[in-house]
């Protein structure tokens, strides 16, 4: 934590902290305001339900939007489950079998012991998939007495469109903690209404496993920017740490991904602990509770091998071992102590390394491997002819962050606001961390330093190093930005109500006085309240009258051929995005499906693709029957693909990992040969084939 000394030896931030709680008490006029405790109430209510309010107009937005975009009261059955697009189908389809089952039990056995997802396999979906957030709702949904009044697609996904409330309320918090005044979380969620295009997708993905993870993680935040508060009560922060487990469970429960985002948060943890910024106590807690969270949904998971091998619980080890070994790290003179953490932070990698490797053999683990790949790949460590690597690297969402997104941030002023405050948090943390490992206060730039720590507490330092590597990890993978972007509300928001940030602004021009402060800090914010109201409430009253209407007419007749002409124990064959909704609407075992974290799935997936290869028909069809396949899906959106150039369509794809020629003009590696055989999925004469 930071303890930047006076000569008497009065820590700043404690002096920093008596002084802001005497500002906030001070009139414009320097008169100490009555009643402070009654005034903190009355706004404590008043803010508190402005934010259930807000939570709950965006729950009611989005899902209206919902509705108005495929008219979803009024579509057929099939239209509805259609709607929910590649591998949402895939997770709803498993909510359906739990309500389709005669009893809770063998609700639970068909998804412990499933023989449908996977064509001549059984496997254990509630081992391989993160769908506990499915099976709970089924089993609310059997138990309370709704059926009647509503049918269980509503109750789904009203649910999901319930947790967006819960996630604009956790961001209205966490700004108001870092501020003190909840004029910043209003603020917040008018941002991350206005920036919806960027900040939620759940309107139309409404299953994915993000949508259902991310208000858990927000919740997650603003527990721990609380923890990160000096002198607070055992009691409070006893119950702040039940808060952090909690979310920090369920957030690791309901996605797949949620090892990486908790180790960019470790990292958060590791570099400002390294810097002492953080009280070192509370900084453990954390890392002993992300590894207490998911090793608890590892066994809620039968023991998930990708999971165990996760970079996350070897880098939490890590760091906890490190510390037994350098006791005195945060004692010396800044080279003594530059020294020490090279060798602190070399130990930790090293660790990580060690451990992560030694789990992964000792239990023959590959289920991450196609990551590593894609992101060796990714940032330029040579080029790759893996299929399942140049899958990922071909697809937008997995691309670098476009820069139209910038254009649409600064129109609603966030991204100016939030370049401005993290200019002055940056500034202020280097000159923070310099003073943490030197190791003593110049005299001469006490006031500065003072200055300085006053606008980074901990809470404060906590959200600019997560908003700056969530940042990075948005810059880099387009599909990542609902991380930051939401968070990037958050930060800049608390910038512009900041005592501490507008006082270093002041202060620093030469124009500081309390009564400027006042004005400045709560004008600047209702100023650009009142610029986002005029500008976009038109545009959102107008987009909340457009009315559209759901209308896949092939797809639908596809699945309803599916269910009237196949038998019902039919394997099909097909892209993952089409199989998921294949499963879903029909109940058909398949070959392959979309939750693509298993290293059997991925060969399989590339096997059953191989339809769109230059293959002879004898292999394809000793590929198909190995799988047990009796009937094949060719989509012309695949055989005739224009949506990616040449090099990311499929079948080029298929045909590098193969080694043959490309289609088309252009160039070809020089080691690649034309193949003996035409392009199996050209000889197609209907939609729907037949294996046999």
């Amino acid at each position: 934590m930071t303890t930047i000394r006076h000569r008497k030896g009065i820590k700043v931030t404690e002096v920093s902290e008596d002084h802001l709680s005497q500002e906030k008490n001070v009139k414009p006029d320097g008169k100490v305001l009555s009643g402070g405790k009654l005034w903190k109430r009355l706004s404590f209510t008043v803010g508190g339900t402005v934010a259930i309010l807000l939570g709950l107009l965006t729950s009611v937005y989005l899902a209206t939007l919902h509705e108005n975009d495929l008219w979803f009261s009024n579509i057929k059955e099939v239209e509805r489950e259609i709607s929910f697009r590649t591998e949402c189908g895939l997770y709803y389809s498993y909510y359906k079998e739990m309500l389709q089952a005669t009893s809770i039990q063998q609700g639970l056995h068909g998804l412990i012991y499933d023989n449908k997802t996977e064509s001549l396999r059984t496997i254990n979906i509630l081992e391989r998939m993160n769908v506990y957030q499915e099976v709970f709702l089924s089993i609310l949904y059997r138990i309370l007495p709704i059926q009647k009044y509503l049918d269980p697609v509503y109750f789904y996904i009203y649910t999901l469109f319930g947790l967006q409330a819960l996630y604009v309320i956790a961001l209205y918090v966490t700004s108001w903690l870092l501020s003190g005044t909840w004029l910043s979380g209003l603020l917040a969620s008018f941002w991350y209404i206005t920036n919806r295009i960027d900040t939620t997708r759940v309107e139309f993905t409404i299953p994915l496993r993000e949508n259902w993870a991310l208000p858990f993680f927000a919740v997650q935040i603003a527990a721990i920017t609380y923890l990160f508060r000096s002198h607070l009560q055992p009691l409070h922060e006893k119950l702040t740490l039940l808060a952090v487990f909690i979310s920090t469970f369920l957030f690791s429960l309901t996605w797949q991904f949620n090892q990486f985002m908790m180790l960019m948060q470790a990292l958060v943890l590791f570099i400002l602990d390294c810097f002492d910024m953080l009280p070192t106590t509370k900084v453990t807690w954390v890392y002993i509770i992300q590894l207490t969270g998911i090793l608890l949904v590892c066994v809620l998971q039968f023991f998930n091998s990708m999971i165990l091998g996760s970079l996350l619980i070897s880098f939490n080890v890590s760091v906890l071992l490190a510390r037994t070994f350098q006791k005195n790290m945060k004692i010396g003179c800044l080279l003594n102590r530059l020294g020490k953490l090279f060798f602190h932070v070399l130990m930790v990698l090293c660790l990580t390394f060690l451990v992560n490797n030694f789990i992964k053999k000792m239990l023959n683990l590959e289920s991450d491997e196609h990551i590593f790949k894609f992101l060796k790949a990714k940032f330029g460590f040579g080029a790759t002819r893996d299929f399942d690597a140049n899958l990922y690297l071909c697809e937008e969402a997995f691309g670098l962050l476009p820069f139209n997104t910038f254009a649409r941030l600064s129109d609603t002023l966030l991204f100016y606001a939030y370049l401005f405050v993290l200019l002055l948090m940056a500034i202020a943390a280097s000159v923070v961390a310099f003073q943490n490992l030197s190791g003593s206060a110049n005299v001469h730039s006490i006031d500065k330093m003072e200055i300085c720590t006053m606008i980074l507490k901990p809470g404060a330092a906590y959200n600019l190093m997560h908003t700056i590597l969530f940042g990075c990890l948005a810059l880099s993978t387009m599909r990542m930005k609902y991380l930051w972007t939401s968070h990037m509300c958050v930060f800049a928001s608390f910038g512009l109500c900041s005592t501490e940030v507008w006082g270093f602004v002041l202060k620093s021009v030469r124009l500081y006085t309390p009564q400027r402060l006042f004005i400045i800090r709560y004008l600047v914010p209702i100023i650009t309240l009142l610029y986002l109201s005029y500008k976009f409430y038109p545009g959102m009253m107008d987009e909340l009258s457009e009315l559209r209407e759901f209308y896949d007419p092939d797809t639908v007749e596809l699945m309803n051929w599916i269910k009237s002409d196949t038998p019902k124990k039919a394997v099909i064959a097909g892209s993952m995005q089409l199989l998921a909704g294949v499963k879903l609407c029909t109940g058909r075992i398949l070959t392959n499906h979309p939750h693509y974290e298993d290293k059997g799935l991925r060969e399989r997936t590339k096997q059953v693709y191989q339809i769109y290869a230059k293959k002879s028909p004898k292999d394809v069809y000793s590929i198909l029957r190995s799988f047990g396949t009796n009937y094949v899906i060719l989509e012309d959106s695949i055989c005739y693909e224009r949506r990616h150039s040449r090099g990311c369509r499929l079948r080029d794809l298929l045909d590098i990992a193969n080694g043959h020629i490309m289609d088309g003009l252009g160039e070809n590696e020089p080691d690649l040969k034309a193949s003996v055989y035409p392009r199996f999925s050209d000889r197609k004469t209907d939609c729907i084939s037949t294996a046999e």
